[in-house]
């Protein structure tokens, strides 16, 4: 294909590709939809690149990344790539230069989230555009037996019929056969349009060390002191956990700095440029770290703790040796680290009484209703992605369909005079943008409208007032910010037998929980493998290969056994300390789940809300077995 390398060479000054791409960019400017899985570092992002500068029309990326993306959009716009990323640093210049090229066809690739397709601005504004192809990366989260199922991906394949996109690119660097099927499935990707390079990086020595959790920090200081220097990442479970081990290194003489969620932006910002630019610097993370950073000569990438599985595993030490030089990728194997993975795991499954509160909650409303997603996670003590992954549950099984997300409550600041703004438009249409500004409240500096009261007060559709605001923030006469999402659905019909519903959902939740407990035992397992561990590790993604030679077996190191796990008891003391919690009568505890949550350290919205993180007793058993506490506070707070 000489105007394919041609193309690769002028618009990217790449002189040859890597495996894989060519053969996905064919396919697409065949006009054939393609699942392509290739490593972490293969070379997804070029698979649409090009595409996007020879098909006419716009390419869409669904990235969950965005943020991150700033590198990757530096280096198209570097080489004249007509692209942009539409989130919410923008400023107001930005967004409307974005939106003007958009409309004239300047644009030729634009990033948005998942979360961007829950504003309806900007699906109005998308459907109006040609869009040859829709890129989605991370794709695996589509899947509902993947390791990162995002209910919100699921709708993602209706949306590209809604939207008549041409053609798909689906992306993954870990996925397993099933999931692959269900990617597959969703998109109607044909069995010869999958492609798939092989996950084998030949140079990256896989290593496990099993270590006796109070020795970890001084191995881990000594595996590092004894190695060449190098760019270096440290992989661990939770937040204090980094800030400990980063400290330890620190105090020991080493460069190493914590990375987690829990830091302000700008400091993850500031340290994460300062790792990009360092040869030897070390940073010791929780998986908040790694998304989206294409740094190509990380040397050593050391688990800490153990992954919550092998899908995690192979992304987090896929960041090593992008250059193609030798990499040590080593996993500091305790068996007790699985008390803390599986207690997350076993935290998130919803009780079956809640499951059967909310089922019948959704079907009391109306034919045609709309929810608040975190009003009911408030409401029902559970996380927001539970209560997306119910309402997709029940999108699944056929009882809704999704209306699409709208915000109710919009608040702008006019940039100009509103004679200004009304001056440019003429009989009806002025009218009509009169009144919908005389029902704006105002405030110091915003005013404040709520469309659906603003719609029956005028008696004008609620689209018609969205798509005039959205038309007058793309000219540059206000700046709009929006609250209040709620989602909107439509009873497509009523269960025959809602406590067989209710039985099946739990069934899906229990389901979820044995896979992911399965995930983590994978994981030691992996770590207990007697064979090659590179080969092991393709195997579970369905992959054939030989022994590797250069994985800590192969070079002849044999397995150790893992230190059994502690298995700490409950004592009189324990059971007086937790008598006083349950006498404290906190509401946010009245369940046995939501009492064994707490105590083994997993939030939920009413102990949040109610403050209880400052409760001597959060987090006290984090170290015990969900299913022991559990089963140790059962009958008392039955009682």
């Amino acid at each position: 294909m000489p105007t394919l390398q041609k193309q690769l060479q002028q618009s990217f000054g790449f002189s040859f590709f890597r495996e894989g791409q060519k053969e996905v960019i064919t396919k697409l400017l065949a006009g054939k939809s393609v699942l392509a899985i290739f490593p972490t570092g293969g070379g997804k992002s070029l698979c649409y690149q090009l595409p996007s500068m020879l098909l006419d029309g716009l390419t869409l990326v669904i990235s969950p990344l965005i943020a991150l993306m700033k590198d990757q959009l530096d280096f198209l716009l570097s080489k004249g790539v007509p692209a942009a990323r539409l989130d919410s640093t923008l400023t107001r210049e930005e967004n409307q230069k974005l939106f003007n090229d958009l409309h004239s066809g300047r644009l030729k690739l634009l990033y948005v989230s998942p979360e961007r397709l829950g504003n309806e601005r900007f699906i109005k504004s998308i459907a109006k555009q040609r869009i040859s192809l829709l890129a989605i990366d991370e794709a695996h989260c589509i899947s509902e037996w993947g390791h990162n199922f995002r209910p919100d991906y699921l709708k993602i394949a209706r949306l590209a019929k809604e939207l008549k996109v041409e053609r798909t690119l689906t992306l993954t660097a870990t996925a397993t056969p099933t999931v692959a099927a269900d990617v597959r499935e969703a998109f109607g990707v044909t069995l010869e349009d999958y492609v798939h390079t092989g996950f084998y990086r030949p140079n990256l020595e896989l290593s496990v060390l099993p270590v006796a959790g109070d020795d970890r920090r001084q191995i881990l200081l000594s595996r590092i002191r004894t190695r060449p220097p190098g760019s270096t990442i440290v992989y661990v479970t939770l937040q204090r956990t980094a800030e400990d081990v980063a400290d330890y290194l620190k105090n020991n003489g080493l460069q190493a700095t914590a990375y987690h969620a829990g830091l302000k932006n700008e400091d993850r910002s500031a340290i994460q440029d300062a790792f990009m630019n360092s040869r030897d610097a070390i940073i010791v993370a929780t998986i908040a770290f790694g998304m989206g950073v294409d740094k190509a000569d990380i040397r050593y990438v050391y688990h800490y703790n153990l992954p919550k599985g092998l899908e995690s595993y192979s992304q987090e030490i896929g960041r090593a040796g992008r250059d193609g030089e030798p990499s040590v990728c080593e996993m500091l194997a305790s068996a007790d680290d699985a008390v803390t993975l599986e207690n997350f795991s076993y935290g998130d499954t919803p009780e079956a009484a809640t499951v059967a509160a909310f089922t019948r909650h959704i079907f009391a409303a109306e034919e045609t209703f709309d929810v608040s997603e975190s009003q009911l996670s408030n409401k029902f003590d559970v996380r927001p992605l539970v209560v997306k992954t119910l309402l997709t549950y029940l999108e699944l099984e056929g009882y809704l369909v999704s209306t699409g997300p709208f915000y109710t409550e919009y608040k702008f600041q006019c940039l100009k005079p509103s004679a200004e703004i009304f001056a440019r438009f003429s009989g009806e249409r002025a009218e009509f943008l009169d009144s919908v500004f005389r029902h704006a409240r105002k405030g110091t500096t915003l005013f404040t409208l709520d469309t659906v009261e603003v719609s029956q007060a005028i008696s004008q559709p609620r689209d018609r007032i969205v798509a005039a605001l959205g038309y007058l923030e793309e000219k540059g006469d206000m700046i709009i910010n929006v609250t209040g999402i709620r989602q909107g659905y439509r009873r497509l019909k009523m269960p025959g037998n809602i406590e067989a519903l209710v039985d099946a959902l739990n069934e899906r939740f229990w389901t979820r929980e044995v896979n992911d407990i399965d995930r983590i035992r994978q994981v030691l397992a992996f770590a207990k493998q007697d064979g090659c561990l590179t080969r092991h590790l393709l195997t579970y993604f369905g992959e054939n290969h030989a022994a590797c030679g250069h994985c800590c077996r192969c070079q002849g190191r044999k397995p150790s056994p893992l230190q059994p796990r502690q298995s700490p008891c409950f004592d009189e003391q324990d059971e007086k300390r937790i008598h006083a919690l349950i006498a404290e009568g906190h509401v946010a505890l009245k369940s046995p789940r939501q009492l064994a949550r707490f105590l083994c350290g997993i939030t939920s919205p009413a102990t949040t809300r109610d403050k209880l993180r400052k409760n001597g007793m959060f987090a006290a058993y984090d170290r015990f077995p969900f299913k022991d506490v559990l089963q140790f506070v059962n009958a008392w707070v039955s009682e």
